[in-house]
């Protein structure tokens, strides 16, 4: 019997706040955060599949997907780590595997670092990566920007936000066949919630990579002092991300268990059935439900 996702929304520090949630309430938690530009949505597939025996909790950060838009929020890397951190204690949850999937990688791993005794495991797939030497090859369009007056790169990022490049986000580096498989729900929809504010918030927190470069042997840190169980799952197909990303991970997660697939950065979309048995397998091992 397939265990149906619940949709709903709260006030968390403020913001109107939607999330899916699915499974029992007292199961051990997988928490997912999304990645640009998509929203909670990205797990639809995912969560119903795992609901037989974990609690999976996906919220829409402030400025995304169902979420509010408030002015007065922190749309940067740390606003939304707080969030998060508000947004689990809301929930109730002490203990939790965090999947770091794009954006959302750098804002989990922020949450870890503030509060490490919570994490039980990392599933980490195309997550933004904390090594320079390791990222591919359409960072250079992002850095590219960072030598240009600040207001000549906002205006640069600001024509990278469109229907177009939304798609182009979500098709990435996938060959035909597997290109054919990506809804264009995906790039229809999330484009359809973008509004001139949500524009802002989206070139804000694009600039941000550069600052959130500083903190890359922060998050460094973080993995190699605490070595938290590891599953890294990956698309090899992706721009942003390719096996040279996923294998940097490595060096100072060595015991992680690393399985590269034929998908690139939306695995969840062409590859659910591998990604959903490799983590339950892992999930059994590190955080299963007592008998």
């Amino acid at each position: 019997m397939v265990t149906l996702a619940r949709h709903r929304w709260m006030t968390v520090a403020g913001v109107e706040t939607f999330y899916r949630e699915a499974g029992r309430e007292d199961a051990p938690v997988l928490l997912l955060p999304h990645g640009y530009p998509c929203s909670s949505y990205e797990f639809r597939n995912l969560m119903p599949r795992l609901a037989d025996r974990w609690r999976l909790i996906a919220p829409d950060f402030p400025g995304a997907g169902y979420s509010g838009t408030p002015d007065d929020f922190d749309y940067t890397f740390d606003g939304y780590a707080a969030w998060l951190e508000a947004f689990v204690d809301a929930m109730h949850v002490d203990r939790f595997v965090l999947y770091l999937h794009d954006f959302g990688s750098p804002i989990g791993a922020r949450l870890a670092i503030r509060t490490p005794q919570r994490i039980a495991g990392l599933i980490i797939q195309n997550g933004d990566i904390p090594y320079e030497d390791a990222l591919g090859p359409k960072y250079a369009d992002i850095e590219a920007t960072w030598t240009l007056p600040r207001s000549e790169m906002r205006k640069v990022l600001a024509e990278a936000i469109s229907e177009e490049t939304f798609k182009e986000e979500f098709l990435n580096d996938l060959p035909p066949p597997l290109a054919d498989t990506i809804p264009p729900d995906l790039w229809k929809l999330h484009w359809s919630l973008i509004t001139p504010r949500r524009k802002e918030i989206a070139i804000d927190l694009i600039a941000g990579l550069k600052e959130n470069r500083a903190w890359f042997a922060e998050h460094r840190k973080y993995l190699s002092e605490y070595r938290p169980p590891t599953l890294i799952v990956w698309g090899p197909n992706d721009h942003y991300m390719p096996e040279k990303s996923a294998r940097a991970y490595l060096r100072d997660l060595p015991d992680a268990e690393l399985h590269l697939l034929g998908g690139g950065h939306w695995l969840l979309e062409t590859h659910l059935d591998d990604v959903v048995a490799l983590m339950r397998e892992f999930l059994e091992r590190v955080h299963a439900p007592e008998p």
